[in-house]
């Protein structure tokens, strides 16, 4: 095959976002300090994200390597899973914030680290049986008119996909801006109990509000381009706006260390 340039970018990208995420994998995992809810989605986004990079670079070397139908479904497969636990990780991440402010005195429990642990369960288990689907059957080498704009996966798969995407974005919308209204209504309490100026208040609760906005906007920003174009995007001529709406999902596994681990202060 003749040498694709955007496959090329998303090469590179593969390689910065995994060598960036084993950072944030190899801390959390080998720091028994970190064993608290918030690192462990932290690092259940972390390893999300170092496969997606792993599966870009291996999409890479086997489309024009070891060219082959199987193989094609192992990676797409891999991205899949990985991209799909990706998002599901920052819902849950979302999930766990929203419930730190509305049960903060008992947040810090024994049901807390159980109730992580099932949504990871549940994230990565969704993640591993949308991955699964091409490799077991869901697919278009042998029906190529089913094809989606991403191939092998079938316009059904992709539907579900970006339908699912949308899905968690609005559930993610809805979650910070109850987060911001919990937010804003501690922050005044807190004001007129320790007789602050309401200045400095607000811009203190502005800051967070604005951190919250640049999260959601990130996320929104990486996935909407994708998510709208697998549910109205063309099949026949998939060639750049493919890419277009590909690459800055496969951004968001970039940029995702460094809004939830690197600005973390226990992390640095």
């Amino acid at each position: 095959l003749a040498l694709n340039p955007w496959d090329v970018v998303l090469c590179i990208s593969g390689t910065i976002i995994s060598c960036e995420n084993a950072i944030v994998v190899v801390l959390i995992f080998h720091t028994p300090a970190f064993r608290a809810p918030t690192f462990l989605l932290i690092g259940s986004l972390a390893t999300a994200d170092l496969l997606a990079g792993l599966g870009l670079i291996l999409h890479f070397a086997f489309v024009y390597f070891i060219p082959s139908g199987a193989v094609s479904l192992l990676t797409v497969g891999l991205l899949v899973t990985s991209f799909t636990a990706s998002v599901s990780s920052l819902l849950a991440i979302t999930i766990d914030r929203y419930l730190s402010l509305c049960n903060a005195l008992t947040y810090y429990s024994e049901r807390t680290v159980t109730r992580t642990y099932i949504m990871l369960i549940l994230a990565w288990g969704a993640s591993v049986c949308h991955g699964l689907l091409p490799v077991v059957g869901w697919n278009c080498l042998k029906e190529p008119s089913a094809c989606s704009v991403v191939k092998p996966l079938t316009k059904s798969h992709l539907t579900v996909l970006s339908a699912s995407f949308l899905a968690v974005l609005l559930v993610m919308l809805q979650l910070y801006v109850q987060i911001c209204r919990i937010v804003c209504r501690h922050a005044q309490q807190i004001a007129v109990q320790r007789h602050f100026l309401a200045s400095s208040q607000y811009v203190t609760t502005r800051k967070g509000i604005a951190t919250l906005a640049v999260m959601l906007g990130t996320f929104a920003s990486c996935w909407l381009p994708f998510a709208v174009y697998g549910l109205l995007g063309d099949c026949g001529r998939p060639g750049l706006c493919a890419y277009a709406a590909l690459l800055p999902a496969a951004y968001n596994s970039l940029l995702n260390p460094v809004l939830y681990a690197f600005r973390n202060q226990e992390l640095q």
